[in-house]
């Protein structure tokens, strides 16, 4: 008789998966022994690192070496941690030195603010204004000779356009630039020679421009540039304060003397380069500005400037103005205008972007460009000396762009209407975008760009306007639209904060001076003048306490 299967006994499908089982357990044990013993073999022999260096050389290093004869550089390194050692341990085997530049980090609570304030004491009435300190390396000499300085940007709390006015950013550049111009200049006998020092940033953030500019980019490639800086525009950075909190040139007090002997210096240096520079206006749209244009060159002219005058214009500026702008000493260049992107239809502001064709002018060294509703009472030409980008206080951290020392160069203009949509403008017009743009300017003094605004109700009531002033920058109605008996500001209650009888009469006393051909472009029109008499007329019946309405108008242009 048959035996049947005891319920005990395993099944023969059973005994096969435990087969399988036990040989892939041996496997895996076999595979784990071989790699353990293969890294304890790693630990114990030497290694070649040749090839791990080959793989891991920075990308930027190939463009300075083609730029340096030498087999070897030397690198100093700012501002690199633990975020790029890959990048550092490449370095090593390749640079002939490498050198961690140290220095104490600006402090945390110091903010943009404290170095771009609303206003200073200019004349140091009360007090000399100092800036924050900006720590910088202690022996900036003993770094030696660096062939290349390499820097991690820092980018303020990751995002790119916030970390355009971080302080710690701000930092970096300036020790980088300090470094650069130290390590590239030496004396020699009785003169300086200069050599050049390449540097490499890293960071989404990348750069300052307005201190390495766009002219002496290599190369760019994702977060990396590679820049060979003009050492001479450089180190007259280095001379400017840190920031706003500090005037450019003081006006007063011991300390003028001083910064002007350190410019003089750099000057007998040959630190400055080629010099040929030029006031510039710009006229577009209409030609509500001609006579404005026309008083500014006057104006210029009477303080015996030796600069260059041109203005640009666009299209809309008939054959018939231009004669007369060409006779008030203006040489033209004619422009396509750039509409602001974020300014609305037929807005005052739809077509400022104009001004960044400036940048173009790049036959000139410099320009001081001044905004045609101004009058300039005193030769400016000493204001050249200073760098991109100098302007006068407007608000907060903000500067006026009515007058401004500009550099023209090709790549900073392609650079400036790239950013014109990605950038925004507080106020939709070019101030605005400029001020996003260039967030590192310099102090010049409000002389130079007095505005013609008088916020105060209590002093100055007479709105008078100090002898002392360069420049009127000629807010609310402009003088060639109202009387030459007074300014017709005082007509709108609403625009009296604009009226001045004083920046009146001087703006009169530079077309009284005018050749009498360039007078009838200021002629006013018959609509013009309605306009003034009917808010004469309204002031009248307001009976408004000022009493311009009063006065008895003998200005012969009323009867156009």
């Amino acid at each position: 008789m048959a035996l049947k299967p005891s319920a005990s006994m395993p099944k023969p499908s059973n005994i096969l998966s435990l087969i399988f089982l036990s040989l892939t357990l041996l496997f895996l044990t076999f595979t784990f022994r071989s790699q353990k013993n293969l890294q304890l073999q790693n630990e114990t022999q030497p290694q070649d690192t040749t090839s791990h260096l080959k793989a891991q050389k920075p990308r930027w290093y190939n463009v300075v070496k083609q730029e340096i004869e030498s087999k070897k550089i030397k690198i100093g390194l700012v501002n690199m941690d633990d975020e790029v050692t890959t990048e550092n341990e490449a370095l090593h085997g390749l640079a002939d030195s490498l050198t961690t530049v140290v220095f104490d980090r600006v402090a945390e609570n110091h903010r943009w603010e404290d170095f771009f304030p609303a206003w200073i004491d200019e004349d140091e009435k009360w007090h000399a204004p100092k800036c924050p300190d900006i720590p910088m390396p202690p022996q900036l000499g003993d770094y030696g000779e660096l062939d290349v300085v390499v820097a991690r940007v820092p980018c303020g709390r990751g995002l790119e356009r916030e970390g355009v006015r971080d302080v710690f950013r701000l930092q970096v550049n300036l020790v980088v630039a300090n470094l650069v111009t130290r390590s590239g200049s030496w004396e020699s006998h009785d003169h300086e020679i200069d050599r050049t020092v390449y540097v490499v940033f890293i960071g989404s953030c990348g750069p300052m421009w307005e201190i390495f500019r766009c002219d002496d980019l290599l190369w760019h490639e994702g977060d990396y540039w590679v820049y060979k800086p003009d050492l001479k525009r450089l180190k007259q950075k280095m001379v400017m304060p840190v920031g706003t909190c500090q005037i450019t040139l003081p006006y007063a007090g011991p300390t003028r003397e001083v910064w002007r002997k350190n410019v003089a210096g750099s000057i007998a240096n040959n630190i400055l380069y080629k010099r040929k520079e030029a006031y510039v206006t710009i006229l577009h749209s209409s030609e509500a500005y001609v006579c404005g244009a026309i008083a500014l060159a006057q104006s210029i002219i009477q303080t015996n400037s030796t600069k260059d005058l041109v203005l640009l214009a666009d299209d809309s500026i008939p054959a018939k103005s231009l004669q007369g702008l060409k006779a008030a000493g203006w040489k033209i260049k004619r422009i396509q205008r750039i509409r602001s992107p974020q300014a609305k239809k037929d807005a005052y502001n739809e077509w400022n972007y104009s001004k960044l064709q400036m940048w173009r002018l790049i036959e000139y060294d410099k320009l001081i460009f001044v905004d045609a509703d101004l009058l300039v009472l005193r030769n400016m030409d000493e204001f050249f000396i200073y760098p991109q980008l100098s302007a006068v206080g407007n608000d907060k951290f903000l500067f006026n762009s009515g007058v401004m020392v500009v550099e023209p160069s090709e790549r900073t203009f392609q650079t400036l209407m790239k950013n014109r949509f990605a950038v925004d403008s507080y106020n939709g017009g070019d101030q605005g975008f400029l001020n996003e743009m260039f967030t590192w300017w310099h102090r010049l003094p409000s002389r130079l760009n007095r505005l013609k605004i008088f916020l105060s109700r209590v002093q100055n009531t007479e709105h008078e306007v100090p002898n002392d002033v360069y420049a009127i920058h000629y807010l609310g109605l402009k003088p060639w639209m109202c009387y030459k008996d007074y300014d017709c500001n005082w007509d709108m209650f609403d625009h009296q904060h604009f009226a001045s009888d004083s920046a009146h009469r001087r703006w009169w006393q530079v077309y009284e001076a005018m050749p009498r051909k360039l007078r009838q472009y200021c002629a006013l029109t018959k609509r013009m003048n309605a306009r003034i008499q009917k808010w004469r007329e309204r002031a009248k019946n307001a009976r408004l306490s000022d009493g311009h309405w009063k006065i008895k108008v003998q200005d012969p242009r009323q009867h156009c």
